[in-house]
């Protein structure tokens, strides 16, 4: 027994040293309690060189586990990870309201302007609502361009727009194939899907699809490219029901920005499509919507009126107004009381373009933070019809030759 003591002595020592190589190749517990939860999560431990993911979300206040799930006082990263809700993805609709609903935060009251999810959920980007109908009436599997189906089932009782639920789009429930190839080909635009492969078609789904603009941030500087990534990334050919991916290869933001067949003034490729389309319009007004057409109402007069009418506009009297919140989101500009901007026919502010002390108004591009003074059409040549607003009758003089 003497003989093998100096083995296991030696194997003891063996063993003690190899614990402490395995614990030093560990990463020091680094301990993180948010004041919104105030419970310990180690997150940071592997985590802590990942940027913020937006001034609205510090981490000292929500930490990791609020957004994301996980396990909160692990160290083994699969385990940690085991938990996450939406993989790397908390936004994902499948998980939105565990993930960043509660009244204080994005399932909140109308009334607060925090209903987001609501507004996200019912919206046509996520529900597809006016092409599944087109597509159906198109090829007979209903007899009017009313909207009755969705991507997921939907419904809201307090609707405007008289549609208060959609039904769960089944193409196999359609006698016409097409419907079944439209399942097939072109369903890869909507939030709750993945996108197909393809740089142009770099996004996430949900709340990221729009707001992710690099790794672990979330923006409302939302740049055109973005848009892209859904809406300007080829043509559907509706006699094959089939997507045909845009071949040219643009050379300037011009010819990205618009595929060749568009028709366009200057403003709507110098800026970018947060600079024109509101909130209500791209991210939804939280009632169910019939197509993009019935939600999507800013024209070229919402910033440059007509010849009889100038611009809406409000001034800024409450610090509460919502218009304040959206100029922290996206610190371009400095937004004060007292300041004049413009509004929308529905209300909704056009925060970063305010009147200036002579009548003309100033705007800041949210994305580019470009600088643009502009005038009222009111006491120019325009010779318009003030009874023809849409935007195509300003291109008939304004497009831009390509």
């Amino acid at each position: 027994m003497r003989r093998l003591l100096p083995l296991f002595s030696f194997l003891f020592l063996l063993t003690l040293l190899l614990v402490w190589w395995l614990d030093s190749r560990q990463p020091k517990p680094l301990e993180l309690i948010p004041s919104l939860t105030g419970e310990p999560e180690y997150c940071l431990t592997c985590h802590a060189d990942l940027p913020a993911i937006s001034a609205s979300h510090p981490v000292e206040t929500f930490g990791c586990v609020r957004c994301h799930g996980g396990e909160r006082l692990a160290l083994d990263a699969d385990l940690a990870h085991n938990t996450m809700r939406g993989g790397t993805n908390p936004s994902d609709l499948s998980v939105v309201e565990e993930s960043c609903g509660g009244s204080d935060c994005h399932s909140g009251s109308e009334a607060d302007e925090r209903n987001h999810i609501q507004r996200v959920t019912t919206s046509v980007q996520a529900t597809y609502a006016g092409a599944i109908a087109s597509i159906r009436y198109t090829f007979g599997a209903q007899t009017d361009l009313q909207a009755h189906f969705g991507i997921t089932a939907v419904s809201d009782d307090q609707t405007k727009t008289g549609i208060i639920a959609l039904n769960l789009f089944d193409p196999a429930a359609d006698s016409n194939p097409m419907s079944g190839k439209f399942a097939e080909n072109c369903l890869t635009c909507h939030l709750h899907s993945q996108p197909p492969e393809g740089e142009a078609f770099d996004r996430e789904t949900g709340c990221a699809a729009c707001h992710s603009t690099g790794e672990h941030t979330f923006s409302t500087a939302i740049p055109y490219t973005q848009c892209n990534t859904c809406h300007n990334r080829g043509n559907y050919d509706l006699r094959t029901m089939t997507f045909v991916e845009r071949s040219d290869q643009p050379t300037s933001r011009l010819a990205d920005y618009y595929q060749p067949i568009s028709q366009f003034t200057q403003c709507e490729y110098t800026l970018d499509c947060v600079d024109c389309h509101t909130r209500d319009e791209a991210m939804g007004d939280s009632d169910i919507h019939q197509d993009q057409a019935s939600i999507q109402y800013v024209q070229c007069k919402t910033c440059h009126g007509t010849l009889d009418e100038l611009p809406l506009t409000k001034t800024l009297t409450d610090p509460d107004d919502i218009a304040f919140r959206m100029a922290f989101l996206n610190p371009i500009m400095d937004l004060k009381l007292g300041d004049t901007i413009i509004v929308t026919e529905t209300g909704e502010p056009i925060w970063n373009a305010r009147q200036l002390p002579d009548g003309t108004f100033e705007m800041i591009g949210k994305a580019t933070r470009q600088y643009f003074t502009f005038r009222p059409v009111m006491g120019t040549d325009c010779q318009q019809n003030p009874e023809e607003q849409e935007s195509h009758y300003c291109h008939e003089c304004h497009a831009v030759e390509k």
